[in-house]
């Protein structure tokens, strides 16, 4: 394995294309309603106005989802408080495939560490591409956290490559699109001085993050 290099425009042209990808498909679906609201079936026009309605609130849910995880999300040095990022969580994850609990207390972490937390959780549902449940559960000692995400579902892997690329290798020192989530997370993870560790166990990956 080679080490990541990559320049800050890439990088960020990367994670550009992550948040389009996200954003891409519940934007589309208004966009075909509102053109079938222009047609005179009343029924169509029923089922139009409540896709717009749920395909709204899921670009909503996956760009204050982003904001957080991948944003500035206030000045150097900002806390993030647990219960908003809950929230943002449970809107992006919950769904018809997955479900989140999440449990962690009322306390406010620097923002890396909360930046940690929900990365690692897009990373726990590609440990189950056919759904399932996810549990998040979050220790706090003062201004330091600890976490701890388990991923149980059918057909349940560590995705491919993530402990190298979370790591900052890859084969060729190269990464598209795909691989920039356990990268930027590694990144973060970093930046915040944590240790990531993955392991499996029948249909269950767990996932955790403490101080290195």
């Amino acid at each position: 394995m080679t080490a990541i290099t990559l320049e800050p425009l890439d990088l960020a042209a990367l994670l550009c294309s992550r948040v389009c990808h996200d954003v891409i498909s519940p934007v589309g679906a208004i966009v075909n309603a509102l053109e079938v609201l222009e047609e005179d079936d009343p029924s169509m026009k029923e089922f139009a106005l409540d896709l717009i309605k749920k395909s709204a609130r899921n670009a909503s849910a996956r760009l204050q989802f982003a904001r957080l995880a991948f944003g500035a999300a206030g000045s150097a040095g900002a806390m993030i408080d647990l219960g908003d990022a809950g929230n943002v969580a449970n809107g992006f994850l919950n769904d018809e495939k997955l479900s989140l609990d999440w449990e962690a207390p009322r306390a406010l972490l620097p923002k890396n560490q909360v930046k940690l937390v929900l990365n690692l959780l897009v990373l726990a549902t590609q440990a189950i591409p056919r759904g399932g449940k996810i549990t998040c559960r979050t220790t706090a000692t003062g201004e330091q956290g600890s976490f701890r995400i388990t991923a149980t579902g059918s057909h349940a892997r560590i995705p491919a490559h993530v402990e190298e690329l979370i790591a900052g290798h890859a084969e060729g020192g190269a990464i598209d699109a795909h691989a920039v989530q356990p990268v930027y997370t590694g990144m973060v993870a970093r930046a915040a001085g944590m240790a990531i560790a993955f392991s499996i166990e029948g249909d269950t990956v767990s996932i955790s993050a403490d101080p290195a």
